[in-house]
């Protein structure tokens, strides 16, 4: 790939946001394989029980979640992900997915070589560091959802999955913190919460009666967002901000 790339410079840019990597590290990425790929939602970049694809896929633009199923057929999603984000490093070294990956929307994104990817963070110590960061903070969230599933009231649930879906966007420059193009249909969000899309939508309604948001068909916006945190019991801790690092020069 040309030493200008400008796809493999955006993952160089999210790795070195981990961890300081040396000219030797960012000349590795930048020789890494990769496939520019596009999915359209809401079709899967992974199944659960298959083996993982020889590529791992980083997202260049658009909307993907991961979701479990159980026997019925009820779907829990247990995470979000946007531009910025790998979406299957998780099975980098597994034999067998665990869970599936499906575009939320038309969904970029880079598909890099697996095996090239292996040998990457293998040979490079900050490059695995980074990887690993990126990985532990994926973890974080998912302790979160499990905590927002689990104990927390529906009109808490759904206000932490707003707040957590605004900071993200925010910090990937979608957005200006002020609101968004709410990314899930009802059904979605209560599959995300653990709510039935009539109690979805019989909390958003609640949300916007106390002035918590404003709608306008899919579109949300804030005008009092620390209100709003209050309210859905959010800290934005467990995103581990604090371990992006400041770019270089």
């Amino acid at each position: 790939m040309s030493s200008d790339d400008p796809i493999l410079l955006k993952i160089v840019r999210k790795l070195e946001s981990r961890a300081r990597l040396d000219p030797g590290d960012r000349a590795a990425i930048m020789a890494l394989p990769y496939a520019h790929r596009t999915y359209e939602a809401p079709a899967y970049v992974l199944r659960e029980g298959e083996p993982p694809r020889k590529q791992c896929n980083f997202v260049l633009s658009g909307l993907a979640f991961r979701q479990k199923l159980a026997a019925t057929g009820a779907r829990q999603i247990v995470s979000i992900h946007m531009a910025g984000d790998f979406l299957d490093v998780q099975h980098l070294f597994l034999n067998r997915a665990d869970h599936s990956v499906q575009a939320l929307s038309r969904l970029e994104t880079a598909e890099i070589d697996r095996v090239a990817l292996q040998d990457l963070v293998l040979r490079h110590p900050a490059i695995g560091r980074a990887m690993w960061v990126d990985t532990l903070i994926d973890a974080s969230i998912f302790r979160e959802w499990i905590l927002n599933v689990g104990r927390r009231d529906a009109k808490a649930r759904v206000a932490h999955l707003l707040c957590e879906v605004s900071i993200r966007m925010e910090a990937a420059g979608l957005t200006d913190g002020t609101g968004y193009e709410l990314p899930l249909t009802q059904e979605q969000l209560g599959d995300a919460v653990g709510l039935t899309s009539v109690h979805v939508n019989r909390t958003l309604r609640v949300l916007a009666e106390q002035g918590l948001i404003r709608r306008d068909r899919r579109h949300v916006r804030f005008d009092d967002l620390k209100s709003l945190r209050a309210a859905a019991d959010f800290s934005a801790l467990y995103l581990h901000l604090d371990q992006e690092l400041p770019a270089e020069g």
